[in-house]
């Protein structure tokens, strides 16, 4: 089944070319049944290159997905053109007296600053806030997934000894768990933050449950009861050149970053990377689709509650 994107999105035509059934407005308002209303709040500086990340797994899927765009009003992004913005995204105050039966919170360039000296930090909280009456399920993406954390729950994040980077193997901490039905006894996600948030404290707060990790990586999934609220602290969505783009980034800026770990085939730069995430990313997106939005969703959204 398709996803539904408004009429003209960029990330249409690189769909398309990878063979992701794209439907467009016009043609998704004759059909009759009710697509899954996902509300994305994009985070990201470059805007573009992560709402084609996010539709191309949202959007491989038996389920019509109808996507819709958010971005915050207390922040003016440097890195995506305004006519793109007002082409393509609301804000929250357009879309907060409707229900959702998804959001998901991308992550943020903003880890090393404390919340609340992130500028849009309190129209973060208010969405935040909307979210538990609003929204069926809430996917949080890496420093999305540390805000949620930290909003909901106090947990705090902690500063790295230096910037975890790379492709890293994880392992199930709850087998049973739909959000990972499917996946192998060891799978590898990319991860690029400098901050973490600890086991123990995650595990002193009864709604949580860890459900992944990885011995070096630390705590990747975690869920509170029947998924109402899921936070991922990788980036499963990241294109095969994400990392190599954020490395030579960091190298042009003199920062000196190390080599992403497991990333670069004989840890040689030049050398085009080899993708080991992509079945995990696309199982993991389906899933989350499936058992923890399509599956117990209200047909009608306004008994969300």
């Amino acid at each position: 089944m398709p996803i539904k994107i408004p009429n003209g999105l960029p990330a249409a035509e690189t769909l398309q070319k990878e063979n992701i059934f794209v439907m467009a407005e016009n043609r998704a308002r004759i059909q009759e049944i009710r697509p899954l209303q996902i509300l994305l709040l994009n985070l990201m500086p470059k805007k573009i290159e992560t709402e084609t990340q996010l539709s191309r797994l949202l959007g491989n899927t038996p389920l019509q997905v109808e996507l819709e765009l958010i971005h915050t009003m207390s922040h003016e992004s440097k890195n995506t053109d305004p006519e793109h913005l007002l082409a393509f995204y609301k804000t929250f105050s357009e879309v907060k007296d409707r229900n959702f039966d998804g959001l998901i919170i991308t992550g943020a360039p903003v880890e090393q600053l404390p919340f609340e000296e992130v500028e849009y930090w309190e129209e973060l909280c208010e969405i935040m806030e909307w979210s538990k009456t609003h929204v069926h399920s809430t996917f949080h993406i890496c420093w999305g997934a540390q805000a949620g954390l930290y909003y909901h729950f106090g947990i705090g994040k902690q500063m790295l000894p230096e910037k975890m980077f790379g492709v890293f193997p994880h392992q199930l901490d709850h087998k049973r768990s739909m959000l990972f039905r499917g996946f192998d006894d060891v799978f590898m996600v990319p991860h690029s933050r400098h901050t973490t948030v600890r086991r123990e404290d995650i595990e002193a707060v009864p709604e949580l449950k860890i459900l992944a990790s990885s011995a070096e990586a630390g705590v990747y999934a975690i869920s509170t009861k029947r998924g109402r609220q899921i936070f991922i602290t990788g980036h499963s969505e990241y294109d095969a050149m994400t990392l190599d783009a954020e490395y030579n980034r960091d190298i042009a800026q003199g920062k000196g970053t190390a080599l992403p770990k497991n990333y670069y085939p004989g840890d040689d730069p030049k050398k085009k990377p080899c993708v080991t995430w992509r079945s995990c990313a696309n199982l993991l997106y389906s899933n989350w689709l499936n058992y923890f939005v399509y599956q117990t969703t209200p047909y009608d959204l306004k008994k969300i509650k």
